[in-house]
């Protein structure tokens, strides 16, 4: 059996000073929202802290596992740390997910029951908010596309962003019209911006614990591939699945006919690992195959 050999740490992408000033400005805006939610009641604003902790763990996360991924494996941990990525956005939809639940029932019950609500002082801490979300999003704006930690982390500071606005017009609205619902309106609409981002979440990491095969990886047509190579009769115990979301990984036995000799053979293994990298949408950088002649007892008749 052999495999590609690869670095598996991927720290060295993340950016992880931008994802610390990020999180240092998140965390003093959530304290101040707090203080905010406490001093004018506004459930719109309540919901936008409790949305910016979950970004506040959300980006603490990243900074985590932008530490731990680059670990190199141990033999206790072969692949190292790859996973922590996947376990903390599970844990962070769990907490978003709460959230949304909550500001749903409460904007509901508010809507029929609103509070008094000091329009200024919710402006004001509104505006607080938005100002520093957008200088968050100027610190990652460059880095959202390095991978996966970096685009959560940019689009947790995008949706606090939204969230603010929804503060600041339910402030307007009160202050213009006494209209005091527009808070629990607020307060719904940015639970609704919370709701299909855990959902996403929840798929994305449930997928990559279950280990199926990479979203936009067809495995027959990678036999097909595999299949058309020169020697190859048959392959069996074809497997794809993800160590993290960034670390694609695949597995398969190769049979070949009789006449391969060493040197046909090693030719192969290179063909075949160019193949999984190269040719296909999802490189597959981490791969093991093991070459099987036909005429070795083997298990290929009965495995897929």
């Amino acid at each position: 059996m052999t495999e590609t050999g690869h670095s598996h740490g991927i720290g060295d992408a993340t950016p992880r000073n931008r994802l610390v000033i990020a999180f240092a400005i998140t965390s003093s805006v959530f304290i101040i929202e707090v203080v905010g939610a406490i001093i004018t009641g506004s459930l719109a604003l309540l919901v936008d802290a409790a949305h910016m902790l979950t970004d506040v763990v959300g980006l603490a996360m990243a900074v985590t596992a932008a530490h731990l991924m680059n670990r190199p494996p141990t033999p206790k941990y072969t692949f190292g740390l790859q996973r922590t990525e996947v376990l903390g956005a599970l844990a962070q939809a769990a907490l978003l997910l709460g959230v949304g639940i909550f500001a749903l029932v409460e904007g509901v019950r508010r809507l029929f029951e609103p509070p008094e609500i000091a329009s200024g002082s919710l402006l004001f801490f509104g505006i607080v908010g938005l100002v520093a979300n957008i200088a968050s999003m100027l610190v990652l704006f460059s880095g959202r596309g390095r991978n996966l930690n970096m685009r959560a982390a940019f689009l947790e500071v995008v949706n606090d962003a939204l969230g603010s606005v929804g503060v600041i017009a339910s402030a307007i609205l009160i202050a213009v019209f006494g209209w005091y619902q527009a808070d629990a309106v607020a307060g719904v609409l940015i639970a609704l911006l919370i709701i299909p981002r855990t959902l996403i979440l929840l798929r994305a990491s449930g997928r990559v614990l279950l280990e199926s095969t990479p979203a936009g990886l067809d495995l027959e047509d990678v036999r097909r591939h595999i299949l058309a190579l020169p020697h190859v009769v048959a392959v069996h115990d074809l497997h794809a699945t993800q160590v993290s979301t960034d670390l694609p990984t695949l597995t398969a036995h190769v049979v070949v006919d009789d006449t391969v000799t060493m040197e046909a053979s090693a030719a192969l293994l290179a063909s075949l690992q160019q193949c999984v990298s190269e040719h296909f949408a999802v490189s597959i950088e981490h791969s093991t195959f093991q070459i099987e002649p036909e005429s070795h007892p083997g298990e290929h008749d009965t495995h897929a």
